[in-house]
């Protein structure tokens, strides 16, 4: 059995480094950049999207050139690991199951953020999008997923904190576990389709056996 998790906001809490580079294009740009908490909404969706909605379509690119410049300096290492989440990990392993990252975040920078935390080697590959933005969208991403690794939708679940995880996932025929720790409201969960929303990480292993069992 696969699990796929969501990275920003499931197995990190990422929103110092994301919004601090965020407010660093924008200010780099001359244009005003919102407080910290005002930018939690940044966190899940691709970043392309949230600069396309910050800043109109013709400075995305130079937006995102900025942010890469201040994320990939020193925002990756102010992400907080979700406390109980490596415990987690270990048990989901433990029992069985084999985990994979699914994350809209470019794989470039994914691996850096799990491996300086030393999470990287749980998984047994790191998948998220490209510099240019293909597989940004989590769709597209989770059928890459399933046609590289040559998984199969009945047996794989996918975990994550936003709509776009549940969305993405209900579009190649998986079932998803929303999070309720991270940055989507446990109202967006259950709207998009979530098949259970865990309160906090110990919860995962139960909640994913059964989910499982029942497929």
């Amino acid at each position: 059995m696969n699990l796929l998790f969501d990275l920003d906001g499931t197995i990190t809490d990422p929103k110092p480094g994301i919004t601090g580079a965020v407010r660093y294009a924008l200010a780099t740009l001359g244009r005003p950049a919102p407080e910290e908490d005002d930018l939690a909404w940044v966190i899940g969706p691709p970043l392309r999207e949230t600069f396309r909605t910050l800043l109109g379509e013709a400075l995305v690119e130079r937006a995102i050139e900025l942010y890469r410049e201040q994320y990939g300096a020193t925002g990756y290492k102010d992400a907080i690991v979700i406390p109980g989440m490596p415990e987690t990990l270990d048990r989901l392993a433990a029992d069985g199951y084999r985990l994979f990252v699914a994350t809209s975040k470019p794989h470039f920078y994914a691996r850096r953020v799990l491996a300086h935390f030393g999470l990287a080697d749980r998984f047994v590959t790191i998948h998220g999008a490209e510099l240019d933005g293909t597989h940004d969208n989590k769709g597209e991403l989770i059928a890459h997923i399933l046609a590289t690794e040559g998984l199969a939708p009945a047996g794989t679940l996918m975990i994550g904190d936003r709509k776009h995880d549940v969305l993405g996932a209900a579009r190649n025929g998986v079932p998803c576990i929303g999070v309720a720790w991270g940055y989507g409201s446990h109202g967006e969960l259950a709207e998009a389709g979530a098949r259970h929303i865990c309160a906090v990480p110990a919860e995962l292993p139960q909640v994913v056996s059964s989910l499982l069992a029942a497929a």
